[in-house]
């Protein structure tokens, strides 16, 4: 690099942006890469503290920090995301096109970051994003890096490390068992919950069946919905450590595959999990009547981007399973699932 007087840098070509800081109201790229420096600019520039401008020639093995920012997006940018218009800073952004579940390969943005000078980050694995959300970031940490570093992030990275599954809006049967609330004793709670979350990723509910707790009758509600073609049913009631408590007994008679009876996230230890054939069936502990997020708000987005989960899927949401019931929910902006 060549250091010249900024007093003498007028027609210049200025190699990297240049940003400015007012604290509290601006941060952002005063100049950007390839101005040429005119003799008004000169006092702008001595006012960020540059009283002198650096002019470098890129060597055969040197990349700009521009450049590299390109390959990190191409290395990045997987199913159903696209990258911000253009480079500011040497940054480059990740947004989602549709709605749906966030997907990291964690370990080979890791293995990346690990190669040194770069800088790669991004929201946590599996949270529901909005299409146009950011949802990562990806640039170089000096302003010229060895061409072999980024040709061995290249080969690291065989598939690309963020991914958007897009949401898909199935078919829903809700099954509520419960005497109490058969036979008009209380009224049910659990359905409008169940509706309003299901509504958020636009599902449809086919059907609700209301039944006491018996057994054969639990059975043959499910066995409706299945004749029905939907793609989950979701149980509702029956879900604790009563002896009348039918519903997880009544899933496994019927062959399901039980994933798991119970998660280490609180609110939401008593979740059940099953598949039969190739419909999910859930059974919701009663938190989800009235706590903001549970077990359900975790489960549910991975379900509907098609992912089929594993008992260690959910055992895994120890660490981060914890819910703090915070005054203002701020989910999934927060710690719960992390």
């Amino acid at each position: 690099m060549k250091k010249i007087k900024t007093t003498d840098a007028v027609g210049h070509i200025i190699s990297h942006d240049i940003t400015e800081i007012v604290p509290g109201k601006f941060k952002g790229r005063a100049f950007k890469k390839g101005h040429i420096i005119r003799k008004e600019d000169v006092e702008k520039l001595r006012s960020l503290g540059k009283e002198h401008i650096y002019i470098f020639e890129l060597g055969k093995d040197e990349l700009h920090e521009n450049d590299a920012a390109v390959i990190l997006g191409e290395i990045g940018c997987g199913k159903n995301v696209y990258l911000s218009e253009e480079i500011k800073e040497g940054k480059m952004n990740f947004y989602a096109s549709k709605d749906g579940l966030l997907k990291v390969d964690k370990e080979k943005l890791f293995e990346l970051n690990m190669l040194g000078e770069i800088s790669f980050a991004t929201l946590p694995e599996n949270i529901p994003v909005k299409k146009g959300d950011i949802i990562g970031g990806a640039r170089v940490i000096p302003l010229v890096i060895d061409k072999k570093k980024m040709e061995a992030a290249k080969k690291l990275a065989t598939d690309k490390i963020i991914n958007v599954e897009e949401f898909q809006k199935m078919r829903v049967g809700i099954v509520t068992t419960g005497s109490e609330v058969y036979n008009n004793r209380i009224t049910d709670k659990f359905g409008p919950v169940v509706r309003e979350k299901l509504k958020e990723y636009s599902c449809e509910v086919t059907s609700q069946i209301i039944v006491p707790d018996e057994r054969e009758r639990i059975k043959k509600a499910i066995k409706t919905l299945l004749e029905d073609s939907v793609d989950m049913i979701i149980c509702t009631g029956g879900m604790s450590v009563d002896p009348d408590d039918l519903t997880p007994g009544s899933i496994i008679e019927m062959g399901g595959e039980l994933v798991s009876y119970g998660s280490p996230v609180l609110p939401g230890s008593m979740f059940l999990l099953s598949y039969l054939d190739n419909t999910v069936i859930m059974g919701l502990p009663g938190c989800v009547m009235y706590s903001k997020r549970t077990v359900f708000d975790l489960i549910l987005p991975r379900v509907l981007a098609g992912e089929k989960i594993r008992k260690e899927d959910i055992m895994r949401y120890g660490s981060g399973g914890l819910c703090q019931n915070c005054d203002e929910c701020r989910y999934p902006n927060c710690s719960f699932g992390k």
